[in-house]
């Protein structure tokens, strides 16, 4: 209120009615009619309280840009705090997705160990039956080899007594034959 009562004096004082020439007070005087008419535009707007409403709605204007600011830092703040929610989130979400992939590598190397020595135990026990056959083939092929040497032998020897022995001998060994058997079954 103050400053406005200071600018309308300044202007008073500041006029060009003080330049002008003849008596200042007088209603033919063109600047003393335009300087009442201000004075008085000005008495109307402080009597009707323009300069209070008209502060009151900068304090109102400030208000509201103030209370719009203040909602924008508390929006960024809520942005900062979700940004920070998002980030440890996805920090977390790396963490356990190395942790994941450690695992795995893991298990696949345990699973290759695991490959290895199954494949292993299938050699050895495939090399235990290809040995198992071959003993059994060799076992086999010992068995023929002597069934036929003993064969052979039967013939020959069968050859050779039937050439050395006569019939009195011939009897003879079949009468000891029988009474062998005849001991051995009583």
């Amino acid at each position: 209120m103050q400053r406005i009562m200071t600018i309308a004096a300044a202007t008073l004082i500041a006029s060009p009615a003080f330049a002008a020439t003849g008596p200042f007070f007088s209603l033919s005087n063109t600047d003393f009619v335009v300087t009442i008419g201000f004075l008085v535009f000005i008495g109307v707007l402080l009597y009707y309280k323009v300069p209070t409403l008209i502060l009151g709605m900068l304090d109102k204007r400030a208000e509201g840009i103030r209370s719009e600011l203040d909602e924008a830092k508390a929006l960024r703040e809520e942005a900062q705090a979700l940004l920070a929610s998002y980030e440890r989130r996805q920090r977390e979400v790396q963490e356990q997705s190395d942790r994941i992939i450690a695992h795995a590598k893991e298990e696949a190397v345990l699973a290759g160990e695991q490959a290895k020595a199954d494949l292993e135990k299938s050699i050895a026990r495939r090399l235990a039956a290809a040995e198992d056959q071959i003993a059994s083939a060799q076992a086999s092929a010992v068995k023929e080899v002597r069934d036929r040497a003993i064969a052979v032998a039967i013939n020959a020897a069968r050859d050779v007594v039937a050439k050395q022995m006569t019939a009195k001998d011939a009897a003879k060994t079949i009468d000891d034959a029988i009474a062998e058997v005849g001991q051995k079954l009583h």
